[in-house]
């Protein structure tokens, strides 16, 4: 029996990276899985896969991790949309990591890299967004600027160095496999199941099941055409007020209520003082004033065609992923 080439993730730890590792692990490839801190790694515990320390801030760390694999799952990245200094702890952060890791990859004689961007990453003028829409041309966020630029960074590089590279684009990722911290996505619908959204942000988010991402991506191998990307997301998004009235229904002991309309200035007005708050603690808010202003009344909706019929992704509904995701809360309470 032939044996199945060796493959890399790296953010192995991480939510999307804990599920990809074990949907290729079910697959029977030989896993190797790198996080930043061997310490932080009790979401592999008992896996069958070869665990390696690699930092994206370091390449030689990357450039040993990556020897001997065939294809390279490139998620590890720093994922938050608030720090106290954006520019050195997310955007530079992130455009480093893209630049050491391709680097690497090509130094170790990787043949394939799935390299795994964002939605931020794409322009939502014209609604459904698709990937031929082009780049996000908004440069509030430090994080979606990241995402915007370590794509054409990572292209550029493939391109320079002749690896075979495929971009992946997630929407907001949720359910199965998790452990504290939540990613910002899934830490939303733990902040609705805590009552801890009194006001209506008129924020929509494009859910999708972290399993069917990882799918995707493991499709991008099989079947992605190098240079190209493809958005592994759901048609339609849902507010977090149609969310929660979702999980009302569902949990009616947890006497969840609405979110409540208010005026954008009452808005804003929160958002400033949790901002103002969260400078003082170090620890990241809830809301703040640049989310209201980028995100309130964005509809994220996608045209997911081109991943459906190059790939086979075929995600379960946005609807269908809340509905697991909150029963995979509510049965794991410490993550609550």
């Amino acid at each position: 029996m032939t044996t199945k080439k060796l493959v890399l993730v790296s953010g192995a730890n991480g939510h999307l990276g804990n599920n990809l590792v074990r949907l290729l692990l079910s697959r029977g490839f030989q896993v190797r899985a790198s996080v930043r801190n061997l310490d932080n790694s009790a979401a592999l515990q008992d896996l069958p896969c070869e665990l390696v320390a690699a930092d994206i801030t370091d390449k030689a760390s990357f450039t040993r991790a990556l020897q001997g694999v065939d294809t390279f799952y490139a998620v590890g990245a720093a994922f938050k949309l608030w720090a106290r200094d954006p520019q050195k702890e997310i955007y530079d952060v992130n455009m480093q990591g893209t630049r050491n890791t391709i680097e690497a990859a090509a130094a170790a004689g990787v043949k394939k890299i799935i390299y795994v961007s964002s939605i931020a990453a794409l322009d939502y003028t014209h609604t459904p967004t698709r990937e031929s829409n082009g780049y996000n041309p908004d440069r509030r966020d430090a994080y979606y600027n990241s995402k915007n630029d370590g794509e054409k960074l990572a292209f550029q590089l493939a391109r320079e160095l002749g690896i075979e590279l495929v971009s992946v684009m997630p929407g907001a990722m949720i359910g199965s496999e998790a452990a504290l911290p939540l990613n910002v996505s899934y830490d939303v619908l733990r902040l609705i199941l805590t009552r801890q959204i009194p006001v209506d942000t008129g924020i929509s988010l494009n859910w999708v099941d972290v399993k069917d991402v990882a799918e995707g991506c493991y499709l991008a191998a099989l079947h992605g055409k190098p240079g190209e990307r493809y958005i592994l997301a759901n048609e339609k998004c849902m507010s977090i007020s149609d969310t929660t009235r979702l999980a009302q229904k569902l949990y009616p002991q947890l006497q969840l209520k609405i979110p409540a309309a208010v005026p954008k200035i009452v808005l804003y007005t929160i958002a400033g003082l949790m901002q103002f708050a969260a400078r003082l603690q170090g620890k990241a808010p809830v809301i703040t004033t640049k989310d209201i202003a980028m995100f309130s009344g964005l509809q994220q909706d996608f045209n997911i065609s081109k991943a459906r019929t190059e790939l086979g992704f075929n995600p379960k509904s946005s609807e269908e992923a809340v509905r697991e995701a909150l029963a995979y809360l509510m049965e794991h309470q410490e993550l609550l």
